[in-house]
């Protein structure tokens, strides 16, 4: 028997025809990245419908949010239960919903990716990966994370989302300056306005199939 070590074959995004496309939000905090999603989608700056939101746990200020907008929530299971059941909690409703794109808007669960939706979830990060992501990495204390190691520039990546923390293929970066007088608070705020921008032009490039994968690499194709 033998192996070999060749890359996957490229995956190259599909491009959505005739109606908007279809959008799961996964979330676990109060939910600023849903509630832009929304808004943008409401003053027609993003072609879009989000048909399901799944919090990772009850009581989030995201299910609020969601809720207001009339978009059903689903709470995933326990996330100390079994990888295979938290997964099914998260992306059986989502394929019931018949979604097409899912984003990990602040979810902060760690969950398996069927191989139904593989190339098909997207993390926005609120660093530059790879720097100050992996496991314990996400909102204030990675841009604390940032200040502690005085790095002068930070930002935020949307990635594809693969079974391990941050670590899937880049589709785009935005940096913003780390100033001297900056805490954490305010890093993020600069931070999360670029988010607010970075997340629907990934939305967007997805939908109009402009996104191939290749190995560790996203090529962004060109319009038309």
């Amino acid at each position: 028997m033998t192996t070999t070590n060749e890359p996957p074959p490229p995956i190259r995004t599909p491009p959505i025809q005739g109606e908007p496309i279809r959008l799961a939000v996964c979330v676990s905090g109060g939910g600023t990245s849903l509630q832009n999603l929304i808004d943008r989608i409401a003053d027609g700056k993003l072609d879009a419908r989000i048909v399901q939101v799944i919090a990772s746990r009850p009581g989030v200020g995201a299910i609020a949010r969601a809720e207001r907008a009339g978009i059903p929530v689903a709470v995933a299971g326990p996330s100390k239960g079994s990888p295979a059941e938290f997964s099914a909690s998260v992306f059986d409703p989502i394929r019931a919903s018949g979604a097409e794109l899912v984003l990990l808007a602040g979810f902060l669960a760690m969950v398996h990716i069927p191989e139904d939706f593989q190339g098909r979830v997207i993390n926005i990060h609120p660093t530059l990966i790879p720097s100050f992501c992996g496991k314990g990495f996400y909102g204030q204390r990675a841009h604390q994370a940032v200040l502690d190691y005085g790095a002068k520039v930070s930002g935020c990546t949307v990635h594809f989302a693969d079974d391990t923390y941050d670590t899937g293929p880049i589709i785009l970066q935005r940096a913003v300056p780390v100033l001297e007088t900056d805490d954490a608070a305010a890093l993020a705020a600069r931070v999360f306005e670029e988010e607010r921008e970075a997340l629907p032009e990934a939305v967007a490039l997805y939908a109009a199939g402009r996104l191939k994968i290749e190995g560790r690499r996203v090529i962004v194709s060109p319009p038309g």
